[in-house]
């Protein structure tokens, strides 16, 4: 079984200590800024807020907004060049500043809800 096509990669999203979320990145979306996360991959990072819509975490990829938008619905994943955060959506949300749309959470979103400011979320690829 392949962990996805050329154009889509399944990864974990893991919360450690709480959840696993089954996720993919989508190269279509934004090919430059997908592309540069898969190169990094593994990424951990704390977790942070925006408001109760978005929990993000900062990573080292160095990326500028690529096919940006501000619409996003519960379970995308977005990249922002501010902080060089990875951005998960809990609702149906328009941001006030662009991001970078780079995929969607497959499995469980409802457990973003249960993520605490501080707590490790980790992105990786299934071993196998």
């Amino acid at each position: 079984m392949s962990a996805g096509t050329v154009s889509t990669t399944k990864l974990i999203l893991e919360v450690k200590g709480k959840s696993k979320m089954e996720c993919e990145l989508k190269r279509h979306l934004s090919p430059k800024t997908v592309g540069i996360i898969m190169r990094s991959i593994p990424i951990d990072g704390n977790a942070h807020f925006i408001g109760t819509s978005i929990v993000y975490f900062e990573t080292k990829v160095n990326s500028g907004i690529e096919r940006q938008k501000k619409e996003f619905k519960k379970g995308d994943i977005a990249f922002t060049p501010v902080g060089s955060s990875i951005c998960l959506f809990v609702t149906d949300v328009t941001t006030s500043k662009p991001m970078t749309p780079i995929g969607k959470i497959l499995t469980n979103v409802e457990l973003l809800k249960n993520v605490k400011s501080g707590d490790v979320i980790s992105l990786y690829q299934l071993a196998g």
